[in-house]
């Protein structure tokens, strides 16, 4: 799937906390209509739907839309839990990339509960059971919640092989809030500091719990389509997805007994090569990046994975300010997941209406000055990863 698409309107709503939430279905249709505004199309031009959300019953896309209009075109439910959201892109992008369709929208919510992810059934075999196997041969069990201890023990795991202070994982918070003060759909835009991020409560390995993304609500979606059908209808074509790759697990995951591993390493580092060779541009190309950073850990340790920086080098990269503004990749110019908040089948769907901000230069304050491509990480364990590249053309 090589064929450029165009990113033609993007749209999201505040990201808020759970006691604060409108229901699911408000929320997607906010965003839809949004991310249609955004393009200057109506509803009735879109030709597939792909909708994404982790809890919510079957048919939570179609509650959405339906407020749009009851066109009848196919609406596509999508969980694939974290990356869920840019679960959705990748399939709109595909079906008109392939030529199915000429526009197709991606919309994801989430209308979280509060407190630490759980699973949502107990009288049947977990989709973690292998994770949880194998986690189990490297690392006691803690109070922790389980993605905790997963990504906090892939940490430990960077800390012990590299020497890493664990100050260097609270700096990635730090920044996290820098960034989200100049962000309107953030969550938390209060500014924190090293030292209080490592005396809020500990959870699991350098992790503590300002170093945790929040329970959150929230939607965004995206509206792609073709070049032609863009020329069409007089819509910017500005912004196109050049590359995208989706990859589940390996058998390193389970194999070669890594918590990196266990919580997508490999995934993460496979895509973004796919993504790469697809499109000819490279690392040091990249000058903003929207990565998944639900812990501090997965942000450190993916500045490796996506290959912005040389293994074992990611303290260095933070400490010389490498990761924000002023430094070679602005990382999370939203303020990430960490500070903007993780409504889980929106996240997707957020980094992508940042980074085509970041492109057009509509991202105000938060602006990355001469940026021409970006670069999006979305990963869900279970498991399965996202990675796609924008490029401004016009």
């Amino acid at each position: 799937m090589s064929e450029r698409t165009v990113v033609a309107g993007v749209g999201m709503i505040p990201f808020t906390t759970p006691r604060n939430t409108e229901p699911y279905n408000v929320m997607g249709e906010a965003a839809a209509r949004n991310a249609l505004a955004d393009a200057g199309i109506d509803y009735s031009l879109v030709q597939q739907a792909y909708v994404g959300y982790v809890y919510g019953d079957s048919t939570s896309g179609q509650s959405a839309l339906y407020g749009l209009g009851l066109s009848g075109i196919p609406i596509i439910n999508v969980n694939n839990n974290c990356s869920t959201g840019s679960s959705a892109l990748y399939l709109a992008r595909q079906a008109v990339a392939s030529g199915a369709v000429d526009c197709a929208l991606a919309l994801g919510f989430e209308q979280m509960q509060r407190g630490a992810l759980a699973m949502g059934y107990t009288d049947r075999p977990s989709p973690f059971a292998r994770f949880d196997e194998v986690m189990d041969e490297l690392q006691p069990r803690t109070e922790a919640p389980f993605a905790a201890q997963m990504f906090g023990g892939a940490g430990q795991q960077y800390m012990e092989k590299y020497g890493t202070a664990p100050e260097t994982f609270a700096r990635i918070s730090v920044k996290s809030r820098l960034h989200a003060a100049n962000n309107p759909y953030s969550v938390f835009k209060d500014p924190t500091s090293v030292e209080e991020v490592m005396a809020s409560p500990h959870l699991h390995g350098p992790l503590t719990r300002l170093q945790a993304c929040p329970p959150t609500c929230g939607a965004a979606a995206a509206v792609i389509c073709s070049e032609e059908f863009a020329r069409k209808h007089g819509l910017d074509v500005a912004v196109v997805i050049s590359a995208q790759a989706m990859t589940t697990d390996f058998a390193s995951t389970f194999e070669d007994k890594d918590m990196m591993k266990i919580v997508g390493y490999d995934m993460a580092k496979a895509a973004a090569d796919q993504v790469y060779a697809a499109s000819g541009v490279s690392p040091e190309d990249i000058r903003v990046v929207e990565l998944h950073d639900c812990f501090t850990a997965n942000e450190l340790i993916t500045y490796e994975g996506l290959g912005l920086t040389p293994e074992g080098t990611a303290e260095k990269f933070i400490l010389d300010g490498d990761n924000t503004y002023g430094g070679r990749v602005v990382t999370n110019p939203s303020g990430g997941l960490l500070s903007k908040g993780h409504p889980l089948g929106a996240t997707g769907l957020a980094q992508c209406a940042e980074l085509v901000w970041q492109l057009r230069g509509q991202a105000e304050a938060r602006q990355v000055e001469g940026v021409k491509v970006a670069l999006q990480h979305n990963i869900g364990l279970g498991g399965a990863a996202v990675v796609t590249l924008y490029e401004k053309v016009s």
